[in-house]
């Protein structure tokens, strides 16, 4: 009964990001709570069996003793054994069984108690630097899209001797289709230096849920929880109708697969989307992504995982979806990124190059120009 539950919990562990991106985390808990009801049904009723049940091995344990203590009252009555030695050993065998069952039952799980508490309470300690909880921060209105990366110096805490960035600067204006880097734009990382701004504000200080509402994440690796296509999609809104994630749907080229199915909407992806191909799943990342309408796009690897024919249908629903919206695209695939507006090359956490796929090649001996050679003469 807490299978369904279960990993619905570890759905959205395992995808926090996928989850923060769409501000979905009421809608998670949701959905944890709907599965647990009948878990929770039962529970009330093992509880009620169980108290029942253990008010009668206390009978027992009550009426054994009383036993005992009419067997000692006759062995005092007939004079074979005297009040206090009667007491002294009744009292000596409960108290010294009482001690060791208590000791067995706790004495191996004391030591791991201590480990998981010391575990706990370091994480429970522990302040993120970008709480995505807060309520704080500003919103703007309208949204241009508008985005600007302003000398960025950046480096994983984990892996502090590698620089990621390295005084990265980049104007991306409002509709254009641009190759760059999402992660410090969703503000799941902070820069170490340096700001990113959305037109012209700081996006630390702007609300990080209202922030995220505004970008719509499609990944390389789509991630879809063992639910129903329907809800799957309805992630990207808090609250939305059935003709809301059709039209979406149909924006994402994927209605008229979905509605091939003979379950349709109400069919099952399965555990993270294995009964849907990989272009089918990325069509309804897409869906979800189109959903709550965002001004800005964010493309990382959305195609890559894919073959040749899937690649094609899915860049065809990518270049839809990017009309009229700001869009940043990280890829490999040449296929991928020869028609955006700008392509930012970057060589060693800096941009060495960037300008359109045309400026680019001419480059003579440039950076962009030998990787499409190199890719050409590997093909």
């Amino acid at each position: 009964m807490y299978e369904e539950a279960s990993q619905v919990a570890a759905d959205a562990v395992v995808s926090i990001k996928t989850v923060a991106s769409f501000c979905a985390q009421e809608r998670v808990v949701s959905v944890y709570n709907n599965k647990c009801q009948a878990s929770r049904t039962q529970g009330i009723r093992t509880r009620i069996i169980g108290g029942l049940g253990f008010g009668f091995s206390n009978m027992m344990v009550y009426t054994s003793s009383a036993l005992c203590y009419f067997v000692a009252a006759q062995f005092v009555s007939h004079g074979k054994s005297t009040f206090p030695s009667v007491f002294k050993a009744l009292l000596s065998l409960i108290l010294a069984m009482i001690g060791l069952f208590e000791a067995s039952t706790l004495a191996s799980d004391t030591e791991k108690a201590k480990e998981a508490a010391t575990s706990i309470f370091s994480i429970i300690d522990k302040k993120s630097k970008i709480d995505s909880s807060t309520e704080e921060g500003l919103t703007l209105d309208p949204v241009n899209g508008d985005i600007r990366f302003n000398h960025i110096n950046f480096k994983y805490q984990c892996r502090l001797d590698i620089q990621i960035f390295s005084d990265f600067t980049l104007n991306i204006p409002s509709g254009k289709w641009k190759s760059t880097v999402i992660a410090l734009l969703e503000r799941f990382y902070d820069p170490d230096s340096g700001t990113i701004s959305l037109d012209g504000v700081d996006i630390r200080n702007l609300k990080i849920s209202w922030l995220r509402n505004k970008m719509g994440l499609v990944s390389q690796e789509p991630v879809l929880f063992n639910d129903t296509i329907s809800a799957n999609i309805a992630y990207g809104k808090n609250e939305v109708s059935e003709e809301e994630i059709i039209k979406a749907s149909r924006a994402a080229n994927a209605h008229e697969f979905i509605s091939s199915m003979p379950q349709g909407y109400n069919t099952m992806v399965g555990e993270r989307g294995t009964q849907l191909s990989g272009g089918q799943k990325q069509r309804v990342a897409i869906a979800r992504a189109i959903l709550k309408d965002p001004r800005i796009l964010l493309l990382d690897e959305a195609t890559s995982a894919l073959d040749a024919e899937s690649e094609r249908v899915v860049q065809d629903t990518l270049n839809q979806a990017m009309v009229g919206r700001t869009t940043i695209t990280v890829a490999h695939r040449l296929s991928t990124i020869q028609g955006a507006d700008m392509i930012a090359v970057l060589k060693n956490g800096m941009i060495v190059e960037k300008g359109t796929h045309e400026a680019l090649m001419g480059i003579e001996g440039g950076v962009y120009a030998s990787f499409v050679e190199l890719r050409s003469g590997t093909a």
